[in-house]
């Protein structure tokens, strides 16, 4: 038993390092021919709704912020300076278009913390908790409490995921990144992949849309007037 948990883990830090890395791509030929027909043919059904979906950005200054990783808050606080500056040079946030793609490992940040205690995202996607400097075991950008984040010169910050969707923020989650993860985290428990990925498709936070790709939504971002910025 120690051999086999010895060598999940040696699998898991190789397979993370290379991710981390880009010595290595991941191809979607690296996974279970059923788990890959599925996803698919799940990309197809998606591709519909996401489209809809990027309708209705609006407004007259319009940004897409591509978050491929963690990156400590700043998939979170880049939205928010947006907004803040805009407001301060006379644009509200009601004329300000905001999409932030989750894609790559920021997948983890689409889900509820009870999805990141059971699968160990934090670890999984290296992804500390801003507090504890640890792994997190929660998702800290959903609900956060008073006083979480905060700036030197600008003080206590809002950068929530559901704070920033109250000021007109949208949120999508990249498939091909939740298909290929939740074939990882499967291996790793022992789990069928489609198991985990109904899983997390069901433990998804309100208001986040799931797009075929996250590459796919920075382009219809720019194809709806977004300009680009990386999320990092």
């Amino acid at each position: 038993m120690a051999n086999k948990d010895a060598t999940i883990t040696t699998n898991r830090r190789r397979f993370l390092g290379s991710l981390a890395s880009g010595a290595a791509a991941v191809s979607l030929a690296t996974l279970p021919s059923l788990h890959l027909q599925a996803a698919q043919n799940n990309f197809i059904d998606n591709a519909d709704d996401a489209d809809a979906w990027f309708n209705k950005v609006k407004g007259k200054h319009r940004m897409i912020f591509d978050a491929p990783k963690p990156h400590d808050v700043l998939p979170f606080a880049w939205p928010k300076v947006f907004l803040l500056t805009n407001g301060a040079t006379g644009t509200p946030e009601k004329d300000c278009g905001v999409v932030v793609v989750l894609r790559h490992s920021a997948i983890c940040y689409a889900f509820g913390s009870d999805t990141w205690e059971k699968y160990k995202l934090g670890e999984l996607m290296e992804a500390e908790d801003p507090k504890t400097k640890k792994p997190s075991t929660r998702n800290p950008f959903w609900k956060p409490q008073k006083g979480d984040f905060t700036v030197p010169g600008l003080g206590e910050v809002q950068i929530g995921i559901n704070e920033l969707q109250a000021s007109g923020v949208m949120f999508c989650v990249c498939n091909v990144a939740m298909t290929v993860f939740s074939t990882v985290a499967g291996g790793m428990m022992n789990m069928d992949p489609a198991d985990v990925m109904k899983d997390w498709k069901a433990n998804l936070l309100p208001g986040i849309q799931v797009v075929p790709s996250g590459v796919w939504a920075v382009g219809r971002a720019q194809e709806h007037g977004c300009k680009y910025c990386f999320a990092g």
